[in-house]
């Protein structure tokens, strides 16, 4: 049986008689003609009906809808006068004449208009309107540049002035950081919707040229605002995402996205996807573009209807655009619609695309415009006469003048009035931290043996649990019992405590749950009863925030997105994103680079998500052992060459992102809660251990986390070293787990008053201060950097130029380390003791250096 997944309407729909026998055919026609280039035709078997496509809805709804239309679709349309006044408002006129306003203006700028397909503008207001009437309060928007500013002009209803002004070469910037390119820009707005009587809040998420990496941003937020409105089955809070043809077909996060609309924990209960379908890609024709018959195949991983449509018919769009809210409101499902279209000018309006596409464009430069083509078919059915049209055309025009002439009053440009997610009671009026310091971070005994007898329990009855998870909660009662924690009791003291204060705590990635290191277990499987979870952290307080932990499907570039977006909705949730192996982020490396690392310096927008990457050499080869920290701090945006004057808060309120490798559960569970204390918020970059799990060294006292204590940028040695610092012969700086092998090192070669290691573990921004009083306090000894991967990765390059800031460059800054390299660590493990022990030596070799310069 033929599944019926796709439905075609077009601007001179089959007739009756063309209807029925098509029908009795029992498979689709195809075209003689390359189906790839898009001819709006499919016909279907009468056997369609036999085959729901969605589990737990009916296909009768689509298919009654496609038949209606091929059979009369003016009954489908009800066309009257009121229903073609109703298009006419919705009309391509101030978009068109949008449009043609910039394209006079500017006519040398780069705007990557929407001539072509302007009823995607009415699309999306008929999906809006249609949303809103539903109940829908919120509408959070996702899409690429191509006709951005229309949208943000006619949907979002940004103002015109402050559009134009964006065209101003002379306009100052004002906000601190790079800012972006005007069709980049995000906008949130507020506004009553005239069809509903309802108000309508609408937010079109920033985005950079990186086609589609916005879609799980968008779902992340989405899914957020669900969330915190308690819109379980996604009725208020709903999701509309713009794609270009080739970028659809073409990107691979796009079916990462559409493989977490269904998933639990990533679901946003359905989103409406309009397909700006001009049929080219850039200069690259769809036969070159895609293997797909269709651009919009890919959604059929999810069974989503796909409407394809021709977009010079506004009365069509509008239909099939309200047949598709309808359908994402009744059954919260993907929707497809496809705007079948053409590209009037080039990929920019300074591009030829006649040298690429001659004979597409000599028949693009024939067809006439769709305001111009409704607007002869509206005056020739006597809806509207030439008059009224002419006047129209001049009213929006005179809008547009007088927009323009007020944006020339703009002098400074403010990228703070185009936030797309702003937190307006979280700073002042200004968009200022409300306060420049954050007050400890520890919490009292009594909070951390609840919470520790809590990750030590099975607070629910009749639960049989693991005999070897048994094991591990004996073994954390044991901890408390002697108040101290290890890695995961760090962890679990962190997220508890926060919980209990109210805040929301979501931990997402591969294996999460369990953790891939089987460390820990914050969902108890019952071994007698298949699906019955036990989920302790929810069990700390009666008034505690929830706490969502869950496994991701195994996609880095769009889970990382989406939580991206989820952090975005709410300064007040800890939002964290584990890698399964460090190693394993930079296929998340679009997310990282364009949102990450760079969006407060573009778009004014403050996020506080967590990254965790498990990192360290263990022996366990080249995709197994680095979380490549080195790409991390080259995107750091600390002046190694200038020793800043204001350190902790004022440092932190400075940079673009946090990163530190914690190398003791006290210090972890610290930077935890720092992230939510602070009065600001900026991404956080964790390198998380692995044998340092559970190293038995690696364990923290009670003391390091009750109240007055904070988190330690560096770790001091507070040996016999430091207690006559005179003696000393060098000191070792270092990070992360090569610390605990100094320290046993230097203990089997009694060197502990010859050689000072001191741990640095905020590694950005650099702890200048601290580590100019260390190298003060050791005038007589050599300054050395340890480092356990290869010389050309890990933290040198970074560490090197600050180290010599702080000294001033009076004395060398030596290296010892593994070599150069180009893989991140052997796959041999004898090779990788060789080379451990070798570093070693060189470290406590104190005439390793002499005679050199």
């Amino acid at each position: 049986m033929h599944c019926l997944r796709t439905t075609v309407t077009r601007l001179q729909p089959l007739r009756t008689a063309q209807t029925a026998k098509n029908l009795s055919q029992t498979r689709p026609l195809m075209l003689e003609r390359d189906l790839r280039m898009c001819q709006p035709v499919r016909c279907l078997s009468t056997s369609v009906a036999a085959e729901p496509f969605l589990n737990g809805t009916s296909s009768n709804y689509v298919e009654e809808m496609y038949y209606a239309w091929l059979e009369n679709p003016r009954n489908v349309h009800k066309v009257c006068m009121d229903w073609l006044r109703v298009i006419w408002t919705k009309s391509p006129t101030s978009v068109y004449r949008f449009e043609e306003f910039l394209q006079r203006k500017w006519s040398s700028e780069k705007r990557f208009g929407l001539e072509g397909c302007e009823s995607l503008i009415p699309a999306l207001k008929t999906v809006i309107d249609k949303s809103s009437q539903s109940g829908v309060e919120s509408v959070i928007m996702g899409m690429s540049h191509r006709g951005r500013l229309n949208v943000l002009a006619n949907v979002i209803r940004k103002d015109l002035e402050q559009i134009f002004c964006q065209f101003d070469s002379k306009l100052e910037a004002v906000d601190e950081g790079s800012g972006d390119v005007k069709y980049h820009l995000g906008m949130y707005h507020r506004r009553m919707n005239r069809v509903s009587d309802r108000y309508i809040t609408m937010s079109l998420m920033a985005n950079p040229s990186h086609l589609e990496a916005v879609d799980p941003v968008v779902q992340g937020k989405t899914k957020a605002e669900q969330f915190y409105s308690g819109d379980t089955e996604g009725k208020k809070v709903m999701s509309i995402l713009l794609h270009g043809d080739a970028a659809f077909a073409g990107q691979g996060i796009v079916y990462e996205t559409f493989h977490l609309s269904d998933l639990p924990s990533y679901t946003t209960h359905g989103t409406i996807h309009v397909v700006v379908n001009n049929q080219i890609g850039f200069t690259t024709d769809p036969r070159m573009a895609r293997s797909s018959p269709y651009p919009t195949d890919i959604a059929r991983v999810v069974n989503a209807p796909i409407f394809h449509v021709n977009a010079d018919d506004p009365e069509a769009v509008m239909y099939v655009c309200n047949v598709a809210a309808e359908w994402r409101n009744t059954f919260h499902k993907d929707v497809v619609v496809d705007l079948v279209c053409y590209r009037r000018n080039g990929h920019n309006e300074m591009d030829e695309p006649m040298f690429t596409q001659p004979l597409m464009y000599k028949q693009i430069k024939k067809q006439k415009g769709v305001l111009q083509k409704f607007a002869e078919k509206l005056i020739a059915e006597g809806v509207v006469t030439t008059q009224y049209y002419q006047e129209e055309v001049v009213r929006y025009d005179k809008i547009c003048e007088d927009a323009y002439s007020r944006s020339k009053d703009e002098k400074i440009l403010h990228i703070k009035h185009w936030l797309d997610s702003p937190w307006p009671d979280f700073f002042t009026l200004e968009g200022q931290p409300k306060t420049m310091s954050c007050p400890s971070t520890g919490i009292s005994e009594d909070d951390l043996s609840h919470i520790g007898s809590i990750a030590a329990s099975v607070p629910v009855e009749d639960f049989t649990i693991h005999g070897g998870l048994s094991r591990i909660l004996k073994g954390r009662a044991n901890m408390v019992g002697q108040r101290v924690c290890d890695w995961a009791l760090g962890e679990y003291m962190a997220f508890g405590s926060l919980l209990k204060d109210g805040v929301h705590v979501r931990l997402s990635g591969q294996d999460v749950e369990r953790g891939t290191f089987s460390h820990r277990h914050h969902v108890l499987h019952d071994q007698n009863v298949d699906k019955r979870t036990c989920i302790p952290m929810n069990h700390i307080s009666p008034d505690q925030a929830p706490y969502t932990v869950c496994n991701s499907s195994l996609s880095e570039y769009g889970v990382l997105g989406f939580e991206l977006g989820f952090a975005m909705a709410s300064p007040n949730a800890l939002v964290l994103w584990e890698a399964q192996f460090g190693d394993f982020h930079n296929t998340a490396q679009c997310i990282i680079d364009q949102f990450i690392s760079s969006g407060q310096a573009k778009w004014v927008r403050q996020n506080g998500i967590v990254l965790l990457l498990p990192h360290g050499m263990e022996g366990m080869g080249p995709e197994h052992s680095s979380a490549r920290p080195e790409r991390f701090l080259q995107m750091c945006n600390d002046d190694p060459d200038v020793f800043p004057v204001n350190f902790a808060v004022h440092q932190l309120h400075d940079c673009n992102w946090i990163v530190v490798n914690c190398s003791t559960p006290a210090n972890y569970f610290h930077v935890l809660r720092r992230q939510i204390l602070l009065p600001f918020r900026k991404p956080l970059i964790v390198f998380t251990p692995k044998s340092l799990l559970r190293h038995p060294e690696a364990k923290s006292s009670f003391d390091d986390m009750l109240p007055g204590t904070h988190f330690k940028r560096i770790i001091l040695d507070d040996g016999p070293a430091a207690k006559n610092p005179e003696k000393v012969k060098r000191v070792v700086f270092c990070s992360g787990k090569v610390y605990y092998e100094l320290i046993r090192e230097r203990r089997n070669r009694n060197m502990d008053a010859a050689v000072a290691v001191v741990c640095i573990e905020q590694l950005s921004p650099f702890p200048f201060d601290l580590i100019k009083l260390e190298a003060d306090r050791y005038l007589n000894a050599d300054l050395v950097w340890c480092q356990e991967e290869h010389k050309n990765q890990g933290y040198y390059d970074y560490v090197k130029p600050r180290l010599r800031t702080t000294i001033n460059r009076t004395r060398p800054i030596w290296y010892v380390g593994r070599d150069s390299a180009a893989a991140p660590a052997t796959g041999n493990k004898h090779t990788h003791l060789v080379e451990l022990q070798r570093l070693l030596d060189t470290a406590f070799d104190l005439n390793a250096f002499s005679g050199k310069c």
